[in-house]
């Protein structure tokens, strides 16, 4: 992640003549009017800010290398290729410049080791795009089995969250003639047999729950009219999201499973089969990862008491017999206060973890006794440190596992794990995209408002001058139990720190750096824990004499651009940039807004009075006002974001507008929540951050 801001008087004077140049020709619509996503009066708007955005920033020498450099390590070939094991093969989605779209590619096992692995591409995304004249993104394939060779392929148009299905011969490297196939929506599939899918989408008549998602699962036969197909379960339009999900394990066992989420996280799992639809007696906060000897394996984000009386602590992983309910769960791993669990997988016989240990990654393999309900083996692997390592592929067709392992100078590199004998080796590792000889990383900690120490990673050059004056980036997340740690980033290498810059990774509260309990303390009535771990960081930062606030910006998207806007609201005065993307900003009316309902759980409901008024002391919108001084922030966001929406970041704009607050702004037109649909647009709108950021706080120097 990354995150920029201005200079003084030239870059301010920049902004405002962005802002009040495209006022005369463009008045700053209404809230309906904004509200409207692809209205002409809105777009009109928007085009004027990114027309002005474009010509204060792109205009500046720096923009170009920095928009050539960001282009050559996206687009780079000596990226790794991530493995997929499936249909006897390992597939791999890859994006270049010369497949912008990407392809979807396939080679042997022993191919995949070798250092030049003989690819064939199985879906051209980019001639796909071309035939059908769509912007077509590639977002992944549910296939029958781990070996079998048909899948429904996920295409978006334009990176939104809505996708189209299709059934795909991954043998014939074609789509299936009047195979399966879905129109777009917001939907998930799952195969119940080579005939038989089980469908949850818009189904028309009111079918999508307030966050916008299914809540009634269809079974869809093969050569029947979709309209025909038969229900097999509904939750309620109240939940966020009903949809199925099928599990498959080594020893064949098939498992076709529906999961429905009554909030965000509290999901409750049924069983399908000839008899019907069973529910589980499974706690309520867990995530599924796979099926190992017909059992689930699963981990937990509360205690559990099972019905045998067994306890068990939030963050542990178990096996748990799902048709047997009274057969006692077995234990794996629990983690310790400073360790938590970040990825699982399971292979053909054994399950591995990824895990944080005081924000270091960690691995551990457990194979299961021979013996029922024996217990199971652990060993750990030895990685590199100050690191994370994450789970690049396991599947229950094979024991060869890969695990990716990266840090924030350390290239990303590629090993396999034999998950029979635990014998694990370096496969390759990228080159470096840019050049760290002369970085060093530090973990510092820092005391928030309450006393709770925050750990932080600093990345900087080795001879710095602890002066105050490093220009400095500082990015978080802070919500959804989602952990920000150790990610190689070559963008910011070649933007940022090559240009003697300091980078910074808050490891705040309301993320699951240190488990269940971490994210716990940062929800709901929790969250301005969340704000005051980020500037508890800012403040040690100033204390240890590596910045200071006119040197200091900071970055974050979706929620960790709600964080941005609550830190441009609540302390001004200690940021000199501020990046804010996708993100939201009205958290009055959040709840109505795209996806927003399903957020309630993680942000609080305005319809509960105490919730309501933590919403209301921190929502960044209603909290801009005209006698505060205000750093000049680049504001972010895409047309077609169907998750958060463009909506926040456009009335959060135009309220500084109405201010007279200068800004920048950026609506892409493409490429969804979760980042622009190509290489092309990510280079655009990183070196356009490049270049904000460069002014802002270095070129007072």
């Amino acid at each position: 992640m990354c995150a920029m801001r201005g200079v003084r008087r030239a870059v301010v004077a920049l902004g405002l003549w962005a802002v009040s140049a495209s006022a005369q020709t463009t008045p700053v619509p209404s809230t309906a009017a904004l509200s409207q996503v692809d209205g002409g009066e809105a777009l009109a708007w928007v085009r004027a800010r990114n027309d002005a955005t474009f010509a204060a920033l792109q205009a500046d020498a720096r923009y170009q290398p920095f928009y050539d450099d960001v282009l050559a390590v996206t687009q780079s070939h000596d990226r790794l290729a991530l493995p997929q094991f499936m249909d006897g093969r390992i597939w791999n989605f890859w994006q270049d410049d010369q497949h912008p779209h990407g392809i979807w590619r396939a080679t042997s096992p022993a191919s995949f080791l070798q250092s030049r692995p003989a690819w064939t591409t199985r879906l051209d995304i980019d001639a796909l795009a071309r035939q059908e004249h769509r912007n077509w993104v590639f977002k992944g394939a549910e296939c029958l089995s781990p070996q079998g060779r048909f899948c429904m392929v996920s295409l978006s148009d334009s990176g939104e969250d809505a996708t189209s299905e299709r059934e795909f011969d991954t043998r014939a490297a074609m789509f299936v003639t009047h195979g399966f196939a879905l129109p777009r929506s917001k939907q998930s599939v799952a195969w119940v047999d080579r005939d038989t899918l089980l469908v949850a989408r818009d189904w028309g008549g009111g079918s999508l729950t307030s966050s916008g998602y299914p809540f009634i699962v269809r079974r869809w036969a093969r050569g029947q009219p979709i309209d025909q197909a038969q229900e097999v379960m509904r939750g309620a339009p109240t939940d966020v999201s009903v949809g199925p999900v099928a599990l498959t394990d080594g020893d064949g066992h098939h498992m076709v499973l529906i999961r429905r989420g009554v909030s965000f996280f509290d999901d409750r799992y049924a069983r399908v089969d000839a008899d019907g639809v069973h529910e589980l007696a499974l706690p309520h906060r867990l995530d599924l990862w796979g099926l190992l000897r017909g059992r689930l394996i699963l981990s937990i984000n509360e205690p559990f008491r099972a019905d045998t009386g067994a306890i068990f602590a939030a963050g542990s992983l178990l096996s748990v017999d799902p048709v047997k309910p009274d057969h006692a769960p077995q234990l794996l791993f629990a983690p310790s206060p400073r360790q938590a669990l970040n990825e699982v997988g399971v292979s053909r016989g054994a399950v591995v973890v990824t895990l944080f240990d005081t924000v270091r990654g960690r691995a551990l393999l457990f194979r299961p006794s021979d013996a029922p309900n024996g217990p199971w083996a652990s060993q750990t692997l030895e990685l590199p440190d100050m690191a994370t390592v994450s789970l690049a592929d396991a599947s229950p067709a094979t024991d060869q596992i890969f695990l990716h392992v990266e840090g924030y100078i350390l290239p990303p590199q590629l090993w396999t794990v034999n998950g029979k004998t635990g014998v694990s080796q370096l496969v390759r590792s990228e080159p470096a995209l840019f050049d760290a000889t002369t970085l060093v990383v530090d973990q510092n900690w820092a005391k928030s408002s309450d006393g709770t120490a925050i750990p932080y990673f600093v990345v900087h050059r080795r001879d710095w001058t602890l002066s105050g004056t490093t220009p400095t980036l500082m990015t978080a997340y802070g919500g959804f139990q989602a952990s920000y740690t150790p990610t190689y980033a070559p963008e910011i290498g070649r933007v940022w720190l090559a240009h003697g810059g300091a980078y910074v990774v808050a490891n705040i509260r309301g993320g699951g750096e240190f488990g269940p309990s971490w994210h716990e303390a940062g929800r709901k009535a929790g969250r301005q824990k969340v704000y005051d771990d980020f500037v508890a960081v800012a403040r040690d930062l100033f204390a240890r004499r590596i910045t200071q606030p006119r040197f200091l910006g900071i970055r974050g998207r979706s929620n960790g651009g709600l964080l941005m806007g609550v830190e441009f609201t609540q302390h001004p005065a200690l940021w000199g940039a501020v990046i804010i993307g996708v993100p939201l900003l009205d958290m009055l009316h959040y709840e109505t807004m795209a996806a927003g309902a399903s957020w309630a759980d993680e942000y609080g409901s305005m319809s509960v009075p105490a919730e309501k008024r933590v919403l209301e002391a921190l929502s960044p919108l209603q909290h801009l006002s005209v006698g505060t001084a205000y750093p000049v922030p680049f504001i972010f966001t895409s047309t077609r974001d169907d998750r958060v929406g463009p909506v926040h970041a456009r009335l959060f704009a135009a309220r500084l507008e109405a201010l007279g607050k200068p800004f920048f702004y950026y609506e892409d037109t493409e490429g969804g929540h979760s980042g622009t649909a190509n290489a092309a647009e990510v280079a655009h709108e990183r070196a356009l951050e490049g270049v904000y950021l460069s002014r802002q706080l270095m070129d007072q120097h």
